[in-house]
Formats: C-alpha cells, sequence, structure tokens
C-alpha cells in the first residue's frame, strides 16, 4: 500500500454510467410551465443539443465517452485517490480517510469532467457559442477551458458576490478567452428588472441561469450549458466514481461512508453514483452522506416538488427539493452551494431512502478545511470543507465507537482562489446565517400550484 496516493494502473473510465436505468421507480419527467404536461425532448432543443437532449432522457446503463472527450480527460484523468494519513493520526481514529483529488484538473475542480462533454457535443452540434453561469467561477472557469479546447465563444454570467469576492477566478475564465459579467447585468431584460427592484442585488444562481438562458435563446448558434443539476451532467461526472472503483479494487477496500458536499448535486452524484448501484443491486450497502450548507438547505429544510430551475421561471419544472426558485441565500463563500433546488437524480435517491442528507454552518467547515490544509497540505475549496467536515465527524465516530471503517469524500476542488474567504475566517470575519422559517415560508411561496 503505497504511503502517500493509491492510484489505479489502468486506463480512465471509457463508458459513463447512467443510473435512470437502474433507479427502483423512474423520475418524475419535467413539465412544461404553460402546458404542465411532460416536456418533449424538442422542446429542449432550443437551448440543448441533440446529443445531450438524448442523454438527459436515456435508460442506456453505460453510455460510451467519444474519443475526443477522452483525449482531453487524459490531460488529468485518472486523478489520484490519497488516503489521509496525516489526518487520521490527527483524529486519532481507527478509520481509514480516502479522498478522490478532483483539484488536478486544469481549472482546478470536477467541473471540466462534464464541461469537455458538453462543449464537444456542442461543437459537432454546429453551435458556435455557449452561455452558461457560475457561483464560486469553478463551472465558468471550467467550461471557459473547454470552449478554448474546441474553439467555442464562452460567455459567463457569475452571481456577482463571487464575481466582486473572486477577481481571481474571472481572471483564470477571461486568460482562456471567456467573457465574464456579474449577476444580475443590464445585458439582459431579467437582470435589468431585477436591478431596478435592488440595485445592491448580490445575485444567486438562479438569476445567473435565467441570464443565461434569455441571451441563448436569441440566437440559433447560441446554446445553454449547465453545470450541474440536469440528468447528463450528472452522468459526465460518474468518472469520478468509477475510477475510485477501480482504485480501490487494487487495495483490497470499499467503503462503509461516501461523502460529497452538495449545491446542484454534481460532484456528488459524480462521486456517489456507482456507490449507489451497488446499494440498489444488494452487492453492497454503504452509506451515502450529501453535505449541504445550513444558509441554503434545500435538501434538509427544502420540499420535494416541482419548481423552476432558475429564478425568471425560463426552465422546464423539476421535481426536486427546492427552497423556492425565487429563494434569495446569503452571501456565503461556498459560491457553488448557493443553488435553491436539488438534481432530480438527488432528490430521487434521498426520497427513496438511497442516501442521507446533513448541514452545516459556515464556520465549522471552514475549521474543518484548515485542519485539512494543515494535516494533508492542501487547501480545499469552500465547497469541499463541507465534505471534509462530514468526514472528520465520522471518522470521531468511528474513534468513539471502537469501529476501524472506510471512509471515502470528494475534494471537489483546490481553495487557491478563495484565500479571502480564508482570510475572513482566520480573522474572525466570517458570518454564519441560517434562514429562519419565515425566509424559507417566503421562498416556498415562489413555488408553483400545479
Amino acid at each position: 500500500m503505497n504511503r502517500r496516493v493509491y492510484l489505479s494502473t489502468g486506463d480512465m473510465p471509457e463508458e459513463w454510467y447512467n443510473i435512470l436505468s437502474d433507479l427502483p421507480e423512474p423520475l418524475e419527467p419535467p413539465l412544461n410551465p404553460a402546458t404542465k404536461k411532460p416536456v418533449s425532448p424538442s422542446d429542449l432543443e432550443v437551448i440543448f443539443p441533440k446529443p445531450l437532449i438524448e442523454q438527459e432522457v436515456s435508460n442506456e446503463r453505460w453510455i460510451k465517452i467519444p474519443e475526443e472527450v477522452l483525449k482531453v480527460y487524459s490531460i488529468w484523468r485518472p486523478t489520484p485517490l490519497h488516503r489521509a494519513y496525516e489526518l487520521e493520526r490527527y483524529l486519532d481514529t481507527p478509520a481509514i480517510i480516502l479522498y478522490k483529488n478532483e483539484s488536478v484538473s486544469p481549472s482546478g475542480s470536477h467541473k471540466p469532467n462534464t464541461a469537455i462533454a458538453q462543449a464537444y457535443y456542442n461543437k459537432i452540434s454546429g453551435i458556435k457559442k455557449l452561455t452558461t453561469e457560475t457561483g464560486a467561477g469553478q463551472w465558468g472557469s471550467a467550461l471557459s477551458f473547454a470552449g478554448n479546447v474546441f474553439g467555442l465563444e464562452i460567455v459567463v454570467y457569475m452571481v456577482k458576490v463571487s464575481y466582486e469576492n473572486k477577481p481571481y477566478r474571472r481572471i483564470l475564465m477571461e486568460t482562456w478567452g471567456g467573457k465574464v459579467f456579474p449577476s444580475p447585468s443590464t445585458r439582459t431584460n431579467f437582470g435589468r428588472k431585477i436591478l431596478e427592484k435592488d440595485p445592491n442585488n448580490s445575485g444567486s444562481l438562479g438569476i445567473a441561469i435565467s441570464e443565461a438562458i434569455e441571451e441563448a435563446v436569441g440566437d440559433k448558434y447560441t446554446n445553454y450549458s449547465l453545470g450541474s443539476v440536469l440528468n447528463h451532467v450528472l452522468l459526465h461526472q460518474t468518472v469520478i466514481g468509477l475510477e475510485v472503483k477501480k482504485q480501490l479494487e487494487i487495495e483490497g477496500l470499499y467503503p462503509d461512508v461516501v461523502i460529497g458536499c452538495v449545491g446542484g448535486g454534481s460532484n456528488f452524484a459524480g462521486l456517489a453514483l456507482p456507490f449507489v448501484k451497488d446499494k440498489i443491486e444488494g452487492k453492497k450497502n454503504p452509506r451515502v452522506i450529501a453535505v449541504e450548507p445550513k444558509s441554503c438547505p434545500s435538501i434538509t429544510k427544502g420540499k420535494y416538488t416541482y419548481d423552476f430551475g432558475d429564478t425568471a421561471g425560463m426552465t422546464p419544472l423539476l421535481m426536486m427539493h427546492t427552497l423556492g426558485h425565487e429563494f434569495m441565500p446569503p452571501s456565503i463563500h461556498a459560491g457553488g452551494l448557493r443553488y435553491h433546488g436539488m438534481a432530480p437524480i438527488v432528490s430521487k435517491l434521498h426520497k427513496l431512502g438511497l442516501i442521507e442528507a446533513r448541514a452545516y454552518s459556515q464556520v465549522e467547515v471552514f475549521e474543518a478545511g484548515v485542519i485539512f490544509a494543515k494535516t494533508e497540505g492542501i487547501l480545499p475549496a469552500p465547497e469541499s470543507n463541507h465534505a471534509i467536515k462530514a468526514a472528520i465527524d465520522e471518522a470521531l465516530q468511528a474513534k468513539k465507537e471502537g469501529k476501524k471503517k472506510v471512509i471515502l469524500f470528494n475534494l471537489s476542488g483546490h481553495g487557491h482562489f478563495d484565500l479571502k474567504a480564508y482570510d475572513d475566517y482566520l480573522y474572525g470575519r466570517l458570518p454564519d446565517h441560517e434562514p429562519t422559517e419565515d425566509e424559507l415560508e417566503e421562498g416556498f411561496k415562489s413555488i408553483p400550484a400545479l
């Protein structure tokens, strides 16, 4: 067993895993908000290319990864699976703590796994420009990188609070050729409408999605690209969990606990879905834990119902855990987790009892992130700190129970562009906020009646 890292000597997966083929019951279909009837694939062709629409609705268990995508993946994949020896020693735990290190990608997170795929499918479909949103900047960075690879123009609407707090993410996007605008912006009708009501609006992923979609629908050579939530996005991310399973087989290990942070659900699903497959088939029964911020608790305090994926109500209605599409989360540093809803697949798995969910406050996850940085030497993204906190808690519980369990989590990205957040934590300027019942109820009012 290597001292620092497990790494499969084999190749990366050549197929994505589609959990839709194995769900105990099917997902509720997306609905047309006007007719309240299931949307047809043709309804989605205004903003998505046909290959991605086919993946979105496919029930095929294994979907081949195109050679052109594998070629770009090979720049950084397979990613290493580390054992956190120093963190284990610090916690004095009998648990084995493992983490999949997705921070080694060109843009520093798991996001290129789907950005490369989406850019490729749009390119071969004749699209010239992609619009998108980004919270912390990880998705916008990944799509800008992918656009550069495949020769696509990229326009990114970046949530204003992140645009202001994370200028180096913007610079990274612009270095790869992306055009970045703070959202809400004056470029779109919806952005101007928001700013008329509140000139100081700090933005949200829901608002940024609305702006990106509005721009995309006005040009037949422009499509919209989403970095989380949708089925095809989660599909592309399963390279993470499939690689881990190969790497663990080499060492003869299998996780007792699988952990990932959740905003829209993509990095969590990418790691977890291949293990959920084992649960469904009755082969193994790991606990699978989705971790979200208390400030935006879509699974732990949201409603499981149909809602819009964006603030303006331009998307189809999705069956998901939601706080209401007009819910405005506070300006936390884990910008990638500031989303009002949860991926339909992740929501369904929680409803079926196949996964668990928990929420943490901002200060306690940064405390966990600093412990990880001091012991393992990697500065994690604020989003990843949520998974680290849960892993630490599980390891301490194993110590209390005297059990040697295997804990696996996804280090979804590094925190090199998040130093202001760490500065705020280290100097006591990091606030905690948990929405009150009144704030939650206000958000729920925006959920459409069916």
